[in-house]
């Protein structure tokens, strides 16, 4: 057996790389990163709602410190490899003898560790990939800015859809973009730089065949739509007074229908472009029309009389008419009338439309106020009066769910242009006012025959007395001039 001992035979234990401060925070990082990574999982994986800043802090944040710790610890053991080597001092070189237990157990616990940090890092991009995806996080990281938008979603027919599905869809080319618009987005949120309210993203929005038709399928729509509308008048009686349409929704596929109606404007073989003088596209002074045969008409406004290559020509699609298939902010008018009609509110209440209506559009700084201010007038309006109670949550919640003073976002700051009742809608282009060169007229839409059949109207027995060749409309307020649209007196407010 070897027993000599001597110094100058026995190899000098050399320092680890590891220990100098930079690689020893850096570790510190990395340590506390990974367990609370661990701890943080366990949370988001046990809890039985969704929480999006538990998926922030887990996916996002965590990640971040722990990839900064490792980078700290590599840039500390490369700093301290090359302070010993100018100080001339001999830096140990990497040697695995796999005959030794030791070196075994270092491999081992590097293999080990590194598929760890591989695994944990999949899942971390896989949840935060999922995460960004999410309507929770969309709507929900940032409550002043986006509650109006996840309210409106969340009593939409689309609740169930992810907001990427509209605002995104498919294709990496398009996801790559609303990444980049998203970091803006958190700049701005971050330095109060968003606009009060929210712009609605017209130009951002990709075509309606890659993103709406994956669900509506086009060869679908046909037929027509019976809907009958319930309006109260602002009087002490609250007068009730219905309408009842048939809606030429028409169709686009000659094998289940005839071909027509209003969505005559997607028949394949049509091609309707137009000029908007505006961003908000409610401005269309320029229409021209291809039809099947390739025969091209234009009709524009008198008053049109510009270079049109100035200007983008747009070909229509089905969100130049839908709009607003989920963000939709009920009118006043509009909601008030609706918890009418179920009952929700007692109309036998005197002028509770008007009271209702004009409580809704008072100025109000923020929700608690608005709640505070409406208890306390229709209370003042009705003292006494066991029905005000019930109806006094009913507008509150009307005032919760389309008013959003702090964003100042409601009704009256985003068109609408399904209908025209209180915005231009058909008409911006449907007015009587475009015409071709040789003065012919498009579809007038102020000639109600023409999208919808009105089979009833009125109230009481009136509205069983159906006519299916249709009525000539009748307004409640009496005979009105016949260029009269309905925009020129309804704004859906008092």
């Amino acid at each position: 057996m070897n027993t000599d001992t001597n110094p100058s035979t026995t190899p000098l234990a050399r320092p680890s790389l590891l220990r100098n401060w930079v690689s020893l925070i850096g570790l510190m990082v990395a340590i506390g990163a990974l367990f609370s990574f661990l701890l943080l999982f366990m949370l988001d994986a046990l809890a039985h709602f969704s929480n999006p800043y538990i998926g922030i802090l887990t996916y996002c944040v965590v990640p971040a410190f722990l990839i900064s710790g490792i980078f700290l610890t590599v840039c500390g053991v490369w700093w301290e490899r090359r302070k010993r080597r100018r100080q001339n001092v001999s830096v140990p070189r990497i040697q695995i003898d796999l005959s030794r237990p030791r070196d075994r157990r270092v491999l081992a616990a590097f293999v080990g560790g590194s598929l760890l940090f591989i695994m944990l890092s999949a899942v971390g991009s896989y949840n935060a990939f999922h995460l960004t995806e999410s309507v929770q996080f969309c709507g929900e990281t940032c409550h002043t800015v986006m509650q109006p938008e996840l309210t409106t979603h969340d009593h939409s027919a689309h609740a169930r859809v992810a907001c990427v599905e509209c605002h995104v869809g498919p294709g990496a080319s398009w996801f790559v973009k609303s990444k980049i618009t998203g970091a803006y987005q958190l700049y701005a949120v971050a330095f109060n730089k968003y606009p009060r309210p929210i712009l609605t993203p017209i130009k951002n929005l990709r075509p309606a065949s890659v993103t709406c038709e994956q669900c509506h399928w086009p060869q679908a729509f046909n037929g027509n739509l019976d809907r009958t509308f319930t309006y109260f008048q602002g009087d002490a009686s609250n007068s009730p007074y219905s309408i009842r349409l048939l809606i030429k929704i028409g169709g686009v596929d000659p094998t289940l229908g005839p071909l027509g109606g209003i969505h005559w404007h997607i028949l394949k073989g049509n091609t309707v472009e137009y000029i908007a003088t505006d961003k908000a596209r409610q401005n269309i002074p320029w229409v021209r029309v291809t039809d099947a045969e390739g025969v091209v008409t234009v009709f524009k406004t008198k008053n049109f009389t510009n270079d049109i290559s100035q200007y983008e020509i747009r070909k229509m699609d089905c969100m130049d008419c839908h709009n607003r298939p989920t963000h939709r902010y009920l009118s006043p008018d509009a909601a008030v009338d609706g918890a009418l009609a179920q009952g929700e509110i007692d109309p036998t209440l005197p002028w509770i439309k008007t009271n209702a209506v004009y409580v809704l559009t008072r100025n109000y700084n923020n929700d608690d106020e608005a709640r505070n201010g409406i208890a306390t007038a229709l209370a003042g309006r009705y003292p006494g009066d066991p029905r005000i109670r019930a109806a006094i949550p009913v507008v509150q919640a009307i005032y919760t769910n389309n008013f959003f003073p702090v964003m100042k976002a409601n009704w009256s700051v985003y068109p609408d242009n399904v209908g025209h009742m209180i915005w231009p809608g058909c008409f911006r282009c449907h007015d009587g006012n475009h015409k071709t060169d040789d003065g012919k007229r498009m579809i007038k839409a102020n000639d109600c025959n023409a999208c919808h059949t009105i089979l009833a109207q009125g109230t009481g027995a009136e509205l069983n007395q159906l006519t299916p060749g249709g009525q000539q409309f009748k307004h409640p307020a009496g005979d009105l001039d016949g260029n009269n649209s309905c925009i020129d007196c309804h704004n859906g407010g008092p």
